[in-house]
């Protein structure tokens, strides 16, 4: 899944490359072909013809900060139903599995209904109307035809076939020979203008399930869970991105379709087609299959902002695990002309073993087996954090790391990075837009990426542009305006054991 793994994204910041050249926007525009048929579906088309693969990228604009107050976990939750198929796949007899599905719900609604009397439900009446609950869903599972329509992409030489879910967007991708490319577009299209979220509630146990191994489980994925929500106090970023349990226990099926209707309009999808295809044929199947799908409604956007942090918060999440640490500041979405410094930012303080953080804490001091950042946490479309982490070394504490780091951090605010460090960073950012064009479904992904948040694909490209324009004095800017106490959230995972002897 692609929602946002705190280790994953720790993993990946600490992973530096070797210098290349990169290729120009103006030979790159050269391969790609845009369109936006009349619903308002955006494509975007490039040409690469060195093997007989297309890679296709689906991205919706609509992700977990989307999600209803008590319906956390909903934008995860129908990313797994875009997989079950529609009224034609993955069914044996819709019209039959039609009328299952409704005596579902009803079944479902009555359970519900008295399960939230709480202590004046009804014990004996509960049995009975779970049972009921789980005879109805075994009936709608006679008629369910179980994987069909992944089976039908492996079948014709599909691989890479995935979704995931952030808090800014929800994504699926897979490649096919280019032979067979017709394919993507009747199943792609098929399955956002046709769904059926059939199994919705034996998949929210799977959901239920990847919460308790992700987050429950995992001490790292406690930590992330509350030091988000102590760094918000009124965006939805500060919720959970995989679901509050409360609020997974309590999803319906009902919840999921509007959810479906309100944000999966043609409007709010892109799709990006990397590899051996010809643009005009694919306008051409584009029009044929996803201009099928109705305009629909305009999708609601999140209104709210996050009110200016007035001083430093902290939370601590005991648990079997070594020392971690977390501090985050706010700073603005990705579109801020700001957006290339920060990145800069994280390349001087946490990119290789070159970086302030790596030389200090893990190789001088000994403090950390492992220390970086990234901005961007936990999505980039709004305001949100430039996160810092640490892992603290055997015998080491999470204050001796965060004494350490925050000393890093006021070297950057008020010294000047060296020429050498600025010329590192512009070097890395070339060998990263190397690594971004270089595999088909990569590129998909990034280009995509760029085109919802930032409005253009092209500020891949712009991108390596600001960072060459940044200068020392940016750097050092940033840092005096956004790293500063009153705008820092602090986040300790402190062993038990630790926990217990300070008691």
């Amino acid at each position: 899944m692609r929602t946002r793994i705190c280790l994953v994204l720790l993993v990946l910041s600490l992973v530096s490359a070797a210098p290349a050249a990169a290729q120009t926007l103006a030979d790159f525009e050269k391969s790609v072909s845009e369109f936006t048929l009349a619903n308002g579906m955006k494509f975007i088309v490039v040409e690469r013809r060195a093997v007989p693969v297309v890679s296709f990228y689906l991205y919706a604009d609509v992700g977990a900060v989307d999600e209803q107050v008590g319906q956390s976990g909903l934008a995860h939750m129908f990313e797994h139903m875009a997989f079950k198929g529609t009224s034609t796949i993955g069914t044996k007899d819709f019209k039959k599995e039609r009328a299952a599905l409704a005596k579902v719900d009803q079944a479902y609604a009555a359970w519900a209904e008295e399960r939230h009397k709480g202590e004046k439900a009804d014990p004996e009446k509960l049995k009975q109307l779970e049972a009921a609950f789980n005879q109805a869903q075994e009936e709608a599972d006679k008629h369910v035809e179980s994987n069909e329509f992944s089976i039908a992409i492996e079948e014709n030489g599909g691989v890479g076939l995935n979704a995931g879910t952030g808090s800014d967007e929800t994504v699926y991708f897979f490649s096919l020979p280019s032979n067979k490319m017709e394919l993507w577009f009747s199943l792609e299209s098929a399955r956002f203008l046709d769904p059926v979220l059939r199994e919705f509630y034996k998949e929210r146990n799977v959901v239920m399930e990847e919460r308790r191994l992700r987050i429950e489980s995992r001490p790292i994925g406690k930590l992330v869970e509350e030091f988000l929500a102590t760094a918000y106090e009124a965006h939805p970023y500060g919720r959970s991105g995989i679901g509050w349990r409360s609020d997974l226990e309590n999803l319906t099926r009902e919840q999921a379709e509007r959810f479906f209707r309100a944000y999966y309009t043609p409007r709010n999808l892109t799709a990006v087609i990397v590899g051996d295809v010809d643009p005009q044929e694919a306008a051409r199947l584009a029009k044929l299959y996803f201009g099928r799908i109705p305009a629909g409604p305009t999708p609601e956007r999140v209104w709210t902002v996050e009110p200016a942090q007035q001083g430093e918060r902290q939370v601590t999440v005991h648990a079997q695990s070594q020392p971690i640490l977390l501090i985050g500041y706010h700073k603005p979405s990705i579109r801020h002309a700001d957006s290339a410094v920060f990145d800069a930012v994280q390349d001087v303080l946490s990119s290789g073993r070159t970086s302030r953080f790596y030389r200090s804490l893990v190789q001088e001091k000994k403090l950390a087996v492992a220390a970086g950042g990234f901005p961007g946490f936990p999505g980039d479309k709004y305001p949100n954090l430039f996160l810092f982490f640490s892992v603290a070394a055997a015998g080491k504490t999470n204050e001796e790391n965060e004494k350490a780091m925050l000393e890093e951090i006021e070297r950057l605010r008020a010294e000047l990075v060296s020429e050498e460090e600025l010329a590192r960073v512009k070097a890395r950012a070339r060998a990263q837009l190397v690594r971004q064009l270089s595999s088909n479904s990569g590129l998909a992904g990034q280009l995509a990426s760029y085109q919802v948040l930032t409005g253009d694909w092209r500020n891949l490209f712009r991108r390596l542009e600001a960072i060459d324009k940044v200068t020392r004095e940016d750097i050092q800017r940033v840092a005096q305006t956004y790293f500063t106490e009153r705008n820092r959230t602090v986040g300790y995972l402190v062993p038990e054991a630790q926990a217990a002897a300070k008691n």
